[in-house]
């Protein structure tokens, strides 16, 4: 039997909402404060997927704006269903997080997955995760977990669910609070699949981290009871330390001809429940119905790492290296794996691929530390072994003027090699700056470079990064020695600031000027090899 092996959609790519529509099968992913916003990837065969729109591209689709929004806020646990001839995406907008959490949710449809989509309407803010569900007698329900502010109240209150109009887009009747959980806790993610008369509620539980887990329970009506299953938890690895798909959990139900599957976010730590650089991935796990209740075909409720491809792969050769080599041109749009912080970049204002032909300028912007608008393209690693480089051609005319390579988790934790001026040397200089949660530290001397374009080179190979510059015509040079690459991750940063953070790390190119903002980087290239 030929095995597809997990993740399916390596590197930050959490949240999964999974979606068939005939022979097509999508995957609706979470993507927090990048832009542009909820990534969704397309498959036939359920082995290769290829990523197709991020529908959240115009900045009205999101009324707030995500400048400003916190670390970690941003766009969480979209919603794809379809419907009417609709594909309809329910997303969070989440502005806050204290004792109180602001989150919006918004919804859109499109006739198409490629759009266009519709302007959104705010459907409501009670909580996060909301989804949709589409009975087969016409009506249409939205369900979210509800967020309780109370002091003396848990914050995690369960789920709720209220009638929802598909003509006026609007709530209708009233909210119940249908669902409080189980004693796995953080109640998240309510999504709701009938089959054979039962409407099955599966559920996120036990918080995001190496508790992760998900759950079932069923009821002859919406109105419940909900009777939790004997197959309790349907799937988790938090008692299972060595497994290689760790925090395991937020699912969706995919049918798959007679076949049955489930997506589920999973994590891969570099060491026994240490760091996982690549953040939340997306993997997939074939279910059996035993007595009308789901359980993985394994016979567990541990995830497997290789699972038995579905009959609609016959042929399929699993795709598992996302090297990617970057050419600028006119008239040739970025590749949709480069992603801006918290808004779109302005072509010929923040960006330019005419300017120069065959060279990419970025215009310098604000700093590394901004929540509201950098001149930073980045994509996602995928794999922890990986080589990433650029050829910069930068004249600064001061200190404030930088631009480079980093290695980036949030505007608080990234490792940057950039080029500046240096006054006391009266030439331009190469140097490795750190940022670990508000604490800053260089990661290497300053580098004296001849005028010229310059190569910057990073080596990621597990727990440790290596920085190195080739000024014109030269040989790589050692910038700074190993840097900690396991930094650039969910769990090392959680130890810093206290609480969650949800992304993954990203490898990119950016420029910035503390000055007038007149300056530019011209970039030629950029590779990213996974090695």
């Amino acid at each position: 039997m030929k095995e597809l092996c997990n993740p399916i959609i390596p590197g930050f790519a959490p949240d999964p909402s999974a979606l068939r529509v005939g022979e097509d099968y999508y995957i609706a992913t979470s993507t927090f404060e990048w832009w542009p916003g909820i990534d969704i990837y397309h498959s036939r065969d359920l082995v290769n997927w290829t990523w197709v729109a991020a529908p959240i591209d115009r900045e009205s689709l999101v009324p707030s704006h995500l400048q400003g929004n916190y670390n970690s806020g941003g766009l969480w646990a979209p919603h794809l269903s379809y419907a009417d001839g609709l594909f309809w995406l329910v997303y969070t907008d989440v502005k806050s997080s204290t004792a109180f959490k602001d989150t919006l949710n918004y919804l859109i449809t499109a006739p198409a997955i490629t759009g266009p989509w519709s302007e959104p309407t705010l459907v409501s803010a009670s909580g996060f995760d909301p989804s949709l569900f589409h009975d087969d007698d016409g009506r249409h329900y939205f369900l979210n977990m509800l967020f309780d502010w109370r002091l003396d109240r848990p914050g995690f209150a369960g789920t709720v669910i209220q009638e929802f109009d598909p003509v006026t887009r609007r709530l209708v009747g009233q909210r119940r609070h249908f669902y409080k959980g189980t004693s796995l806790g953080v109640c998240e993610g309510p999504q709701i699949l009938k089959k054979d008369g039962w409407y099955y509620l599966l559920c996120a539980a036990g918080g995001t981290g190496y508790q992760h887990a998900a759950t079932v329970a069923r009821a002859r009506t919406l109105d419940g009871p909900f009777e939790e299953s004997p197959y309790f938890p349907l799937l988790t690895a938090r008692d299972d330390p060595d497994n290689p798909l760790q925090k395991s959990g937020h699912a969706c139900f995919l049918s798959v001809g007679e076949e049955w599957y489930i997506t589920h976010l999973c994590a891969r730590p570099l060491t026994r429940r240490g760091c996982c650089p690549l953040g939340r991935e997306t993997a997939l796990q074939k279910i059996e119905w035993v007595d009308g209740w789901p359980r993985l075909a394994n016979g567990t409720h541990h995830p497997d790492l290789r699972v038995p491809m579905p009959a609609a792969a016959a042929g399929a050769v699993q795709n598992t290296d996302h090297s990617q080599r970057v050419t600028f041109a006119p008239g040739v749009p970025l590749p949709p794996s480069f992603k801006t912080l918290r808004a779109p970049l302005t072509a010929e204002r923040e960006y330019s691929l005419t300017a120069r032909p065959g060279w990419l300028r970025l215009y310098g912007g604000q700093t590394l530390s901004s929540h509201h608008k950098q001149t930073l393209l980045a994509r996602r690693w995928q794999s922890v072994s990986f080589t990433a480089e650029t050829l910069l051609d930068f004249a600064p005319e001061n200190f404030q003027q930088v631009a480079g390579l980093v290695l980036f988790y949030d505007v608080c934790n990234w490792i940057y090699a950039y080029v500046t001026w240096d006054e006391d040397r009266n030439c331009r200089v190469a140097r490795v700056m750190r940022c670990d949660y508000k604490d800053f530290a260089y990661g290497s001397e300053a580098l004296s470079l001849p005028e010229g374009p310059v190569g910057l080179r990073v080596q990621v190979r597990g727990a440790e990064a290596r920085f190195a510059v080739a000024p014109t015509g030269g040989a790589w040079q050692d910038l700074g020695g190993v840097q900690p690459a396991d930094h650039i991750s969910d769990d090392y940063v959680e130890t810093r600031r206290g609480r969650c953070a949800f992304t993954g790390a990203m490898v990119g190119i950016c420029a910035q000027d503390m000055d007038a903002h007149t300056s530019h980087a011209d970039f030629r290239e950029f590779v990213y090899r996974e090695e």
